[in-house]
């Protein structure tokens, strides 16, 4: 039978928390075995056993490492996914970060570590966009995306979406900041060029020591991501993340990663999913 081993998911596993920092319990065994197998029979190859025995000892890691890391990491994302952080960065965050800024600094620099396809990153563009149409004086913005899944990298940076995935984007906004397709029986969406513009996509491993990211972020959201990684997993990765906030700054986690944050060097809480950089000298 075709089956995934007790060794070969071990050496899978081991190889992705070493990595990736993702745990993969043995619940997600027959999942990762229907992702190899599919992988496997796409390259004409015997079975799952056959393709995990040319990874591990044959050499085919080299090549195939990304692809693995593609098949196994999870990519579950919304629009407008944990509504109140958009609320927040709208009615709080927004506001606190350009009260005293001149004209020429007008600027936001929004980071989404682990972005997935780019619904989170898009869904900031459209809160941001409206809100930068109704402020006196405007202000401009930047929205980076970043995943270590480089197959989901390149759907956010095509933006096209099948249209149930968008109902939970209000009709008006969807109606600004979405084009149909030219063909009626074709139910996909395409995020508008004006926002496509401003956000940009990268691949990103958080297990990297350093991250090419500027240092001078205003908001980042790193939702429901740290919750595949261990404790201390965690509060690395969130130390890292938190050098790249300007002081002032915001880091927004998921509701089910609200202990994530406890600890970290010059941070305060806000809320419960919602930190902040101390100012300087405070």
């Amino acid at each position: 039978m075709d089956e995934l081993s007790d060794r070969r998911f071990r050496q899978v596993a081991g190889l992705i928390e070493e990595q990736v920092g993702i745990r993969l319990p043995a619940a997600k065994r027959t999942m990762v075995e229907g992702r190899l197998r599919k992988r496997a029979r796409g390259l004409g190859m015997g079975g799952v056993d056959a393709y995990c025995r040319a990874l591990f000892e044959e050499g085919l890691l080299e090549t195939e490492y990304q692809h693995v890391v593609d098949l196994v990491t999870t990519n579950k994302t919304d629009f407008f996914r944990e509504p109140e952080h958009f609320t927040f960065l709208e009615q709080q965050a927004v506001p606190r970060l350009l009260a005293g800024r001149s004209r020429a600094d007008r600027q936001l620099k929004i980071w989404s570590a682990a972005s997935s396809t780019g619904a989170e990153a898009y869904t900031i563009a459209m809160v941001l966009a409206e809100m930068a149409q109704a402020a006196t004086p405007s202000f401009s913005f930047r929205i980076l995306g970043t995943d270590i899944s480089t197959q989901v990298v390149e759907t956010a940076r095509r933006a096209v979406y099948p249209e149930d995935l968008l109902h939970p984007v209000p009709v008006e906004m969807r109606r600004r900041y979405t084009l149909r397709h030219r063909d009626p029986s074709c139910h996909e969406l395409r995020i508008v060029p004006e926002l496509r513009a401003v956000t940009g996509f990268r691949h990103l491993n958080l297990m990297d020591a350093r991250y090419p990211v500027d240092h001078d972020v205003d908001v980042i959201f790193c939702r429901n991501v740290l919750i595949y990684f261990d404790r201390p997993t965690q509060h690395a990765v969130l130390t890292r993340l938190c050098s790249h906030l300007r002081p002032g700054g915001f880091l927004l986690v998921g509701h089910s990663e609200t202990a994530a944050g406890n600890g970290l060097s010059g941070m305060r809480a806000v809320v419960s999913t919602i930190w902040q950089r101390e100012e300087e000298g405070a």
